[in-house]
């Protein structure tokens, strides 16, 4: 096993932990959310450490960073930025997942200048809404029978008081098996912590300055890439695409054995594409 090297980002507003792995081309990893551990992705790192120098960090909510706000759009980016300072990253890779890949497209739109490449895998997009309400939607219609009425009822609860953990958890539960190609063969569902405080300041400001973002991403100032799964509930018909042609010098790959963790069900198809962007930087 490779040994990690830990490391601490210091930002205007607390310092964030992560740890890096391997040699080769620099990539940062930006795990999905808002709000969610990074864990899940641990095994997209085993599939890129043996040629890349792999970085992954806490974004701010949990522990081991810091778990205060602001939890604001221009704070995440803030991060980003703030962590390849602390990784003495000039420029590197960087890869997103869900969350973590709008994010990214968000981040090549305000810092260029610090990235050879951007892949965003399965991810909540910039224009529109980003394919949220039917995203919503399809996990909703995915859910057996009796887990839909829950959702439901669970949903009514929300709107007088925020869910338990443990009401959080048992969502969580319900609609796991909706995010795979194939509901009756999933991995188990990583332990489940979330910062609600982070999903729901970042949630609300995921259509901010949207246009804008979409301008800069046209620019072609960042060559960028978005990998989906084929059977993911994302609509990546409506959403990647659209993301993807904004620029000229983008590309889309759509897997179609995969749903939204693209490197579970089709092991390195993620790893091709970055392999790809780099070729290209």
């Amino acid at each position: 096993m490779i040994e990690r090297s830990t490391f601490t980002a210091t930002t205007s507003a607390g310092s964030l932990a992560g740890w890096f792995v391997g040699d080769g081309p620099r990539l940062l990893l930006l795990h999905g959310g808002p709000g969610l551990r990074y864990d899940y992705m641990l095994p997209l790192v085993a599939e890129l450490e043996a040629d890349f120098r792999v970085a992954i960090f806490q974004q701010r909510g949990l522990e081991p960073s810091t778990v205060d706000g602001p939890f604001t759009m221009a704070q995440a980016i803030e991060d980003v930025v703030g962590v390849l300072d602390a990784l003495g990253w000039s420029r590197a890779l960087m890869v997103g997942h869900s969350w973590g890949g709008h994010l990214g497209l968000r981040f090549a739109a305000a810092h260029p200048e610090r990235l050879l490449g951007m892949l965003a895998v399965d991810p909540l997009g910039i224009v529109g809404d980003g394919g949220m309400a039917a995203f919503q939607a399809e996990m909703l219609a995915r859910a057996p029978r009796a887990g839909r009425q829950r959702m439901l009822e669970l949903d009514e609860v929300e709107k007088v008081r925020e869910l338990t953990t443990q009401e959080q958890l048992e969502t969580r539960r319900i609609i796991w098996p909706s995010y795979f190609a194939d509901p009756e063969n999933v991995p188990p569902m990583p332990p489940y912590v979330s910062s609600t405080d982070a999903n729901k300041g970042l949630t609300a400001e995921l259509s901010q300055g949207a246009d804008e973002v979409a301008a800069a991403l046209a620019t072609g100032a960042v060559r960028y890439g978005i990998v989906v799964g084929g059977a993911s509930p994302f609509p990546w018909g409506q959403s990647a695409r659209a993301d993807a042609e904004l620029s000229p010098g983008a590309f889309l790959t759509v897997v179609p054995q995969a749903g939204h963790f693209v490197w579970y069900e089709a092991p390195g198809a993620v790893r091709a594409a970055v392999d790809r962007l780099a070729n290209s930087a």
